[in-house]
C-alpha cells in the first residue's frame, strides 16, 4: 500500500476560509476616539525624567585644557551613551569620548550639553566649579 504524498494545488475545500469569521468583539474595549476602526492608538510618550547627571567643568590632569565631563548615568548602557556625546560633538562642534562610563566633551560647553541632555529627558545638574 503506498500513500500519495502529493499536496493538492487545487485550492480545496477550506481556501476561504476566514477562522475569525465566529469571534465576536463582545467585551472587548472599545476603539480609541478619533482612530480608524482596527487601528491601534499611539505609543505612550517616553518617560518624562529619566534621572539626574551631573555635568563638570574639569582641568585637572588635562594639560590645562577644559574638558566638559557628563557622569552619573543610570539606567542606560554604553550604546546610548555613544549616541548622546555624538549628538553632542555636533552641538558643540568639538571632540568627544565615552570613558569610564562618561561622557566627555573638550572645552567649557556645559550649556550646550545641558540643552542635549535636557532633550533627552535627563536632568542636568551642574556641579563642581
Amino acid at each position: 500500500m503506498t500513500l500519495s504524498k502529493r499536496i493538492p494545488t487545487d485550492g480545496g475545500p477550506g481556501f476561504g476560509h476566514n477562522p475569525f469569521a465566529s469571534l465576536s468583539g463582545e467585551g472587548l474595549p472599545a476603539a480609541a476616539p478619533g482612530l480608524p476602526p482596527g487601528s491601534e492608538p499611539p505609543p505612550k510618550p517616553a518617560n518624562k525624567n529619566r534621572g539626574r547627571v551631573d555635568i563638570l567643568r574639569v582641568k585637572a590632569g588635562r594639560g590645562g585644557k577644559t574638558v566638559t565631563v557628563v557622569k552619573n548615568f543610570v539606567g542606560i548602557g554604553q550604546p546610548e551613551k555613544e549616541r548622546l556625546a555624538k549628538a553632542m560633538q555636533r552641538a558643540c562642534g568639538t571632540g568627544g569620548t565615552v570613558k569610564d562610563g562618561q561622557i566627555e566633551i573638550q572645552g567649557d560647553k556645559r550649556a550646550e550639553v545641558a540643552r542635549i541632555l535636557t532633550e533627552a529627558n535627563f536632568r542636568p545638574v551642574f556641579a563642581g566649579g
